[in-house]
């Protein structure tokens, strides 16, 4: 009797995981990506932030903090850091991720950094440049990534376009990412 019931529980796990194989339980939507070919070789791919109607969460010390009843964390170590969470739109504005942009001070010298996902094809985390360029923009160089963008490295640009409609419905501006990949060299083998 006890053969039979292990064995039934047995078929009931193997036929739960044919069943999850066969039929996945989460079939997440792909967005398609709209990936240009750069000059000098690469790819190269714009986001796009429109604020403040994208921004989803905003907290630091002595800043305004968003949502309403979020409490910033009153820990001496996070004195000087500052975070915004966004929802990343593509060129079609689209929704397609998140992006989590975190600037800090240590000692004298500023960091700002940008997490950036992608839910149906990774993450990229890149380390920004404080110290804006002539014309505005900063650029940052992507450290890593994760699965489909974990072969990466490049460079990541961010700046300010402000709205110049006048229309009374329209957003305050929004930040632009445009990111250029280029494929890591892969050492020979041997």
């Amino acid at each position: 009797m006890i053969k039979t019931f292990i064995f039934g529980i047995l078929l009931g796990i193997a036929a739960a995981a044919g069943a999850l194989y066969a039929v996945p339980a989460v079939d997440q939507y792909r967005e398609a990506s709209i990936i240009t070919v750069a000059q000098n070789g690469g790819n190269s791919e714009i986001f796009h932030i429109n604020v403040p109607i994208d921004r989803v969460m905003a907290g630091g010390p002595d800043q305004a903090v968003m949502p309403l009843g979020l409490e910033w964390p009153d820990d001496e170590i996070l004195g000087s850091v500052s975070t915004e969470i966004f929802k990343v739109r593509n060129a079609r504005d689209s929704v397609i991720g998140i992006a989590a942009r975190t600037a800090a001070r240590e000692g004298e010298s500023p960091i700002l950094d940008w997490i950036i996902h992608l839910p149906a094809r990774g993450s990229i985390y890149v380390n920004m440049n404080p110290v804006a360029e002539v014309g505005g923009h900063r650029i940052g160089e992507i450290r890593t990534g994760s699965r489909e963008l974990s072969g990466l490295s490049g460079f990541v640009t961010e700046r300010w376009v402000a709205d110049t409609s006048g229309e009374a419905d329209a957003h305050a501006g929004r930040i632009e990412l445009s990111a250029k990949y280029i494929a890591r060299q892969q050492e020979p083998r041997e």
